[in-house]
């Protein structure tokens, strides 16, 4: 290795886990640009990369069609107790869980290198960061790691001779030999893939692919399942958020984290560019918020990432211009399509279709093609300095104190534009009976409607009634000084099935409300869901719609609401003793309204 590991209890993990994986040889990363371009120029080798002449330094890759997002059939939370794990994750109990992986362990990396990867969620100097170590046989997750991480040698030095890791295996499942050696993207058959979780000892197993969040470790797996059971025990929050800095034309700042299922706008408005006239935004994170309260007892967050893992197709200059601007150099992509002058392509980018392009599975495709030319859930990952809006102290290690929480979801009817919540408990009532109609970023259906609460449904690492008695708990803790709490719903169509809300950087005009509904100089009506601003509340200057569609999309309409309340409390059900009493009350609360209204 280029540098001197002390840590002898990372050092024994590493060899333990060599001696069951059987790696050819064994590499220490050092998060060196040197490194990362040597793994490039190996997978552009051997078929596995496309060098983008387009952009510099950046790469396309094409997974195996069986490899293309979250498995959450095959993500498995594993608790002494299944209790401990709750009713809306997969539970298998540990020694049996752990007798099965090492089984498929064993010798899965022969013929493969096993890469050493340290790496930071969060600036290595900040109190809410926390450090990890993945192993894994990819490449691609090694150069990916370093995007989407603070990777290498500065870890192993912050972690000294006895620092806290959280250990990561991961192994793409495909031994290299004569029936593997030519395979561009291995994996395993899907009923093989394992992304184990062990919340009790903060450990991540991960066996059998390659893609994303079920293989670049920090992510989804520590970032928020592993982290959301150890914030539990520890007294603070990681969430699936964005981080998103307002300025007004008066130069007052406001903080705000909001959670949104994949691929329902986060990055959008992580990047937002604001239509209102004098009010400036600045990216901090499009993804996750991990935040604890602070010496003056507001609620502090910094964003785990150190990139930006997004959703490709539907981005473009008119939908999110600094998302863009970011990926024109050094940038990963996952499953877009290939132009012929080299290039990448996807469906809802700038312009009209090219004449001719390569797909997400290596076949030629002209507009005339039954099939997409880019995978729904292909990917980009960028650095997060190359954002032209990332805040210039976006790194500050003890991070930016929250004043707002959205949460929201995609739903085409019944949900306004925008509620703000009658106090906290109404608040963790809203994020905790959040829905949305699902996305590509999961495999499964599209277009059902399934309760995400907080949007962390799949990523939460433990019992989500203990989750929400969290949330309370931390606004007990926090009191006067807890951030408002909105809910949004940017997706509410007409009876024509046409987007009633212009989206986009046009969702500026919400944020304003909300800001100003902060410093109390904004005014709304109280309904049986929350309050919501008359159409004289949303600033509309300069914007050139019909007032009536704002009228439609800010309308409460109780008859519509009350089939939502046998399904909310349906939903809570499952959670038996573990709900809360505290979301009972709001839910017959809510019951209440509807009925006398």
């Amino acid at each position: 290795m280029s540098y001197e590991v002390k840590h002898a209890a990372l050092l024994k993990w590493v060899h333990e886990t060599a001696e069951l994986t059987q790696p050819d040889a064994i590499h220490w990363c050092d998060g060196s640009q040197a490194e990362y371009d040597q793994l490039m120029a190996q997978m552009v080798e051997i078929g596995m990369a496309t060098a983008l002449k387009k952009r510099p330094n950046s790469f396309l890759f094409r997974s195996d069609p069986s490899d293309v997002a979250r498995v959450e059939a095959r993500t498995f939370i594993s608790t002494t107790n299944k209790a401990d794990a709750g009713p809306t994750n997969n539970w298998i109990a540990p020694d049996l869980l752990k007798a099965t992986m090492t089984d498929l362990y064993w010798g899965c990396m022969k013929g493969r290198t096993m890469y050493v990867i340290p790496f930071s969620m969060g600036p290595l100097d900040s109190p809410i960061a926390a450090i990890g170590v993945e192993l894994s046989d990819s490449p691609y997750v090694v150069c990916n790691m370093r995007i989407m991480t603070r990777m290498g040698k500065t870890v192993i030095e912050k972690l000294g001779d006895t620092g806290r890791f959280f250990p990561a295996v991961h192994s793409i499942g495909s031994p290299c030999d004569d029936t593997t050696i030519n395979q561009v993207w291995p994996c395993a058959e899907i009923d093989h893939k394992y992304i184990s979780h062990f919340p009790e000892e903060g450990l991540i197993w991960s066996y059998g692919s390659g893609y994303g969040g079920n293989a670049l470790l920090g992510k989804k797996c520590l970032a928020l399942r592993i982290a959301s059971a150890t914030g539990k025990r520890e007294g603070w929050m990681a969430e699936h958020m964005l981080i998103l800095r307002l300025t007004n034309p008066a130069g007052r700042q406001y903080h705000i984290a909001a959670a949104f299922p994949s691929a329902c706008g986060k990055t959008n408005l992580a990047m937002i560019t604001p239509t209102i006239p004098g009010w400036k935004a600045e990216c901090i994170g499009d993804d996750i918020a991990w935040m604890k309260p602070g010496p003056d007892g507001r609620l502090y967050a910094i964003n785990p990432e150190a990139g930006f893992f997004g959703v490709a197709p539907g981005t473009s200059y008119a939908t999110n211009p600094m998302a863009m601007e970011t990926m024109k150099e050094n940038s990963i992509f996952t499953n877009t399509a290939l132009t012929d002058d080299g290039d990448v392509w996807w469906e809802g980018i700038d312009g009209a279709p090219p004449a001719h392009v390569i797909d997400w599975k290596g076949r030629d495709w002209t507009p005339a093609s039954k099939d997409l030319a880019a995978h729904a859930n292909s990917r980009f990952t960028a650095p997060a300095t190359q954002c032209p809006i990332i805040a210039r102290d976006w790194e500050n290690p003890l991070g930016v104190p929250i004043d707002i929480f959205i949460f929201g979801g995609r739903r085409a009817s019944v949900v306004p534009l925008v509620t703000e919540s009658f106090n906290w408990d109404h608040g963790v009532f809203m994020g905790a009976t959040a829905a949305s109609e699902t996305t590509a970023a999961n495999i499964g259906a599209v277009g059902n409607l399934r309760r995400d609460p907080f949007a962390m449904m799949p990523f939460c690492g433990y019992n989500m009634g203990d989750y929400f008695q969290h949330w309370f708990d931390m606004g007990d803790t926090l009191g006067s000084n807890a951030p408002k709490v909105f809910y949004v719903n940017w997706f509410r169509k007409n009876t024509a099935g046409k987007w009633l809300w212009p989206g986009y950087g046009e969702n500026s005009r919400v944020l304003k409300w909300m800001c100003e509904r902060l410093d109390g100089t904004a005014g709304a009506v109280e309904t049986p869901i929350g309050f919501v601003p008359t159409e004289a509340d949303i600033d509309l200057n300069g914007l050139d719609w019909p007032i009536d569609r704002l009228q439609e999309v800010l309308k409460v309409d109780a008859p519509a609401w009350l089939p939502e309340v046998p399904d909310i409390a349906k939903f809570f059900s499952q959670f038996g003793d573990r709900l809360p009493a505290r979301l009972t009350a709001q839910l017959d609360a809510l019951a209440a309204r509807l009925k006398a209204s």
